[in-house]
């Protein structure tokens, strides 16, 4: 296995390495905007997906790597898995969060945090540490990223505004960071997420809104008229006719208040338990439940995306949206992405386009920072 590791690794120079790069969610936004990307990937799942999409596909364990491995790469970027953080989880990372903000504060002044982090109850909490190590690394080693973005739910605000402390005050980057609304950003489904965004020498902001935010029981013409209107699941999906989404799961665990909404309102948060969702007519007469390319499109994933491997829905359920990643890797890049050129790589089919960028005017960018 080592073999092929390396053999993945001698690999011309790239402009992202992806830290958590699941079945290529940033991956694929990378590549709208004509930009190069390594992704490291553990679970041999997402890593089927990322083959037939073309991606690289050998499974790694960042833990064991480090900036050396991807010489070139400028962009360092990472959503690191968030069960232990997010609400449906197990809480792990929300309580060990002192520790964690601790360690940040640590690693910051130069301590080696490496055995304590593996004495936390889970495995993964840790792994929010990762893009931290590896911007360390990057200095230390007199080559360092020019842009650092990641995301993860909005739990883990805390520990990326501690990165961002170290980030500037330690390694000289000028940092933001906040929570964005996916449908606020062209994504037809309503999701937190928490952003940051460091660069070199150069002030950056979070990607602004380009459509209205979802409120229940307000129209999708209603609010700021200067934004686009949320998109719905019937016009991402384009089921033909009216439908409703009964979530599988009750809020607070009570299957009485399970979650609904309507054809001509954004999806809930997708999870990995999507395909369990019923999907109703208008008068409770039972339709086709989701199929995991429906799923993947409320991600804004290309439909014809070709989820592969076992626990799809799962990989989609984990995946950040590309859309989201678009905006995010745009923004920090001193770009604004139009609701247009969004929606037109989505609709683009992603096995006729994944070699080239559909974004061809958008090549350019790296550019910016040469």
């Amino acid at each position: 296995m080592q073999s092929d590791v390396d053999e993945q690794l001698s690999i011309p120079s790239v402009d992202v390495v992806d830290l958590f790069a699941g079945p290529g969610g940033l991956d694929v936004a990378a590549r709208w905007l004509g930009l190069d990307v390594y992704g490291f990937e553990w679970d041999p799942n997402a890593c089927e997906t990322r083959a037939a999409a073309g991606l690289n596909s050998v499974p790694h364990d960042v833990r064991d790597f480090g900036p050396a491995d991807v010489p070139g790469a400028w962009i360092l970027a990472g959503g690191p898995p968030c069960q232990t953080f997010t609400v449906a989880g197990s809480g792990a990372g929300r309580r060990a969060l002192d520790e964690v903000l601790s360690f940040v504060r640590r690693m910051g002044n130069g301590e080696t945090v490496t055995q304590e982090v593996a004495q936390l109850d889970d495995v993964r909490t840790g792994l929010v540490l990762e893009p931290l190590r590896w911007a360390i690394e990057a200095h230390k080693a007199e080559n360092p990223y020019k842009l650092i973005v990641l995301e993860q739910v909005q739990a883990v605000l805390p520990v990326w505004k501690a990165m961002a402390r170290v980030l500037e005050d330690k390694l000289g980057y000028r940092a933001v960071c906040g929570v964005l609304r996916t449908e606020e950003h062209g994504v037809p489904q309503t999701r937190r997420r928490a952003i940051l965004i460091a660069s070199l020498g150069v002030e950056r902001e979070l990607p602004e809104a380009t459509h209205r935010r979802y409120r229940k029981g307000v129209g999708q013409l209603e609010g700021d008229p200067e934004l686009f209107p949320w998109e719905s699941m019937g016009e991402a999906l384009n089921r033909g006719g009216p439908f409703r989404v009964i979530s599988n799961y009750g809020t607070g665990g009570d299957p009485k208040l399970r979650g609904t909404r309507r054809f001509d309102e954004p999806s809930a948060t997708v999870t990995g338990k999507v395909s369990r969702n019923r999907v109703v007519d208008l008068d409770d007469n039972p339709l086709n439940r989701m199929t995991l390319h429906e799923a993947g499109r409320l991600q804004t994933f290309p439909v014809d995306y070709p989820w592969s491997g076992k626990d799809v829905a799962q990989q989609i359920g984990n995946a950040v949206p590309p859309v989201l990643a678009l905006h995010v890797l745009a923004a920090a890049l001193g770009f604004k992405i139009s609701p247009e050129d969004a929606r037109k790589v989505v609709d683009r089919p992603w096995l006729d386009t994944r070699d080239s960028a559909p974004l061809d005017h958008l090549q350019r960018m790296g550019l910016l920072f040469s």
